[in-house]
């Protein structure tokens, strides 16, 4: 079992901090359709950039390791039990060694386990074959991409489609919509796994199971192969583009699965995967417990991605430079567009900093500052220094409901995240003189090389991705998405995916 459990940590080492070739291949295509110097270039470039840092540092690909799932096919006759025993052994050593970040919360209590553990977690999923090796899937899918799952009741009415009926047709509406539904806040471009059929619980299970298999096989169903096609290349005619910028590429990849139902229940499931589509499997030697095949092909980051820093954006025409603090009248001559690139101190808050400082004070001073909605991966050196090993943004539309009071109390100029906001926080912007900066999601590589220093950190008792790290940046590069003038390029967006959308209304597959 020792060996197994080292097996299994470098399973989860390489499934962290290296994308399989597969993928790589889907993000390359995806950024030769797009149209040099645009915003979605912009991404993904840094994305590409981000890829190959994590490769060399042998760090995390993306800061949200997210919930470990494990399909595990065994022989008949060998021990489940001491299997799992092992299994969250390499989990606990993987998060002490910065592979994964501490996830696991008590959901009563909002206590971090610290080490991935708890109830339910990890989530380990057993099938009996008759090889003699052991096969071990693991995925790592992120809150952010997990939160834009949805699931559709059939029949039912949808915005911009109409009426899905119980039909082939009316799962093609549903997926479609799940692709608008997710605009850049899943990190666009991104796979989706559907799942057709079941009840609610194994409808979303197949929709999940669909995210292992390769890219660029083929569905052995005709009918299902046709419809993976169709959405494949029509979803990306929605612009909705990398992080929601817009662009050509919004989707990366459509695996569809399908099982029986009862009749009453007709459950279109759809999981979502950001462009961190970090999956591997292992076969491992039932006698010695060592790997002897990777199930994905593994290969190297085959191009150089160019600097970020060198790109010209032609939808951008200006590249400010910031320093912390930062005051109103620099904030109010921002606008939709610009690229800011942003030296000195920001501070890192998440969902329980937001409900926090709502009915406290905090616990430094923030006016003119700048928060990051992030949850960084942090480990300590020998000297008992914290050190960055991961640290790009959060979904931030989770702080909706704080974010306007939060900078009105605090006197905050700007906010960096990811997905964009909403009405509400948008108004705040405007009264307030605050904007809204979108990171590249996902990027974790390429903005913990921002980081200079870490000054500080408060509320430790959060769990370190809650915690209020106070982080000396220089040059953290973000796209001005929500300004302080009203305007926001997440509603444009999304108001012109929406007309698009509608374009597909009419009956296809009968």
């Amino acid at each position: 079992m020792q060996a197994f459990q080292a097996s299994i940590f470098n399973l989860i080492t390489e499934t962290s901090t290296h994308l399989p070739a597969d993928v790589q291949y889907a993000i390359r295509q995806a950024k030769e359709k797009e149209d040099a110097g645009t915003r979605a270039a912009l991404a993904l470039t840094t994305i590409s950039q981000n890829i190959q840092m994590a490769e060399e540092n042998v760090s995390p690909i993306c800061q949200d390791t997210g919930m470990l799932t494990f399909k595990i096919k065994v022989p008949v006759g060998v021990n489940q039990i001491e299997m799992t025993k092992a299994i969250k052994k390499a989990v606990v050593e993987a998060t002490k060694q910065g592979k994964l970040r501490p996830n696991s919360v008590d959901s009563l209590t909002g206590e971090n386990s610290g080490d991935n553990l708890g109830e339910g977690v990890p989530v380990i999923q057993y099938e009996q074959w008759e090889r003699n090796d052991i096969e071990v899937r693991l995925i790592l899918k992120g809150g952010g991409c997990e939160n834009k799952n949805i699931q559709y009741s059939l029949p039912c009415e949808l915005e911009g489609l109409g009426r899905a009926s119980r039909d082939l047709d009316g799962i093609r509406k549903c997926i479609m919509h799940s692709v608008f539904q997710a605009q850049g806040q899943g990190c666009s471009a991104g796979f989706i796994g559907v799942g057709i059929g079941g009840d609610r619980t194994s409808g979303y299970e197949l929709a999940k199971k669909q995210l292992f298999r390769e890219v660029t096989d083929t569905n052995p169903n005709e009918d299902l192969a046709k419809l993976e096609d169709y959405i494949l290349e029509n979803a990306n005619t929605l612009s909705i583009g990398t992080m929601g910028f817009g662009g050509n590429t919004t989707l990366l990849g459509c695996k569809i699965g399908s099982m029986h139902r009862i009749p009453a229940s007709f459950y279109v499931s759809v999981a979502y995967n950001c462009w961190a589509y970090r999956r591997q499997g292992v076969r491992i030697h039932v006698e010695s417990g060592e790997i002897s095949d990777w199930l994905y092909q593994i290969e190297p980051q085959k191009e150089q991605a160019e600097p970020v820093d060198e790109i010209q954006s032609d939808e951008d025409k200006r590249q400010v430079v910031l320093k912390a603090p930062i005051t109103e009248e620099q904030i109010r001559d921002l606008k939709v567009g610009d690229v800011v690139l942003i030296s000195g101190l920001i501070h890192t808050g998440r969902d329980q900093i937001h409900k926090h400082l709502m009915d406290h004070d905090a616990p430094v001073d923030l006016e003119g500052g700048v928060l990051y909605h992030c949850g960084p991966v942090m480990l300590k050196d020998a000297d008992g220094n914290w050190d960055v090993k991961a640290a790009g943004p959060t979904t931030s539309i989770r702080e909706e409901p704080y974010q306007s009071d939060i900078l009105k109390k605090f006197g905050i100029r700007a906010v960096i995240g990811k997905g964009g906001m909403g009405a509400k926080t948008l108004a705040g912007l405007q009264e307030h003189g605050a904007v809204y900066l979108n990171a590249i999601g996902g990027a974790a590589q390429y903005y913990a090389d921002c980081i200079t220093a870490v000054e500080g950190v408060d509320f430790e008792e959060f769990g370190v991705p809650e915690a209020m790290w106070h982080l000396r940046v220089k040059d953290f590069a973000a796209i001005v998405t929500m300004d302080a003038h009203g305007n926001s390029l997440h509603d444009d967006v999304e108001k012109s995916s929406l007309e698009k959308l509608a374009a597909h209304k009419e009956v296809v597959f009968k």
